[in-house]
């Protein structure tokens, strides 16, 4: 690392984006994400897909309640 740096022709702003999201990783147990992983590649599809698919069912089973 440089004791010093240069910013002059540096541009405040330049990377912002408002519009942006943020997508925080989650990451499962391995004991877990094996599980899902399984029942994924049977259903050939992506874990990503199954996880939202099962965590939307448990949602409206406990708006239900």
């Amino acid at each position: 690392m440089k004791p010093e740096y240069d910013f002059k022709d540096a541009e405040r702003g330049k990377f912002y984006s408002p519009d942006a999201t943020f997508h925080f990783p989650l990451y499962l147990d391995s004991d877990v994400e094996e599980f899902m992983l399984k029942i994924a590649q049977e259903r050939n599809i992506d874990i990503q897909s199954l996880v939202n698919e099962w965590l939307r069912v448990n949602i409206q089973f406990i708006q239900k309640i």
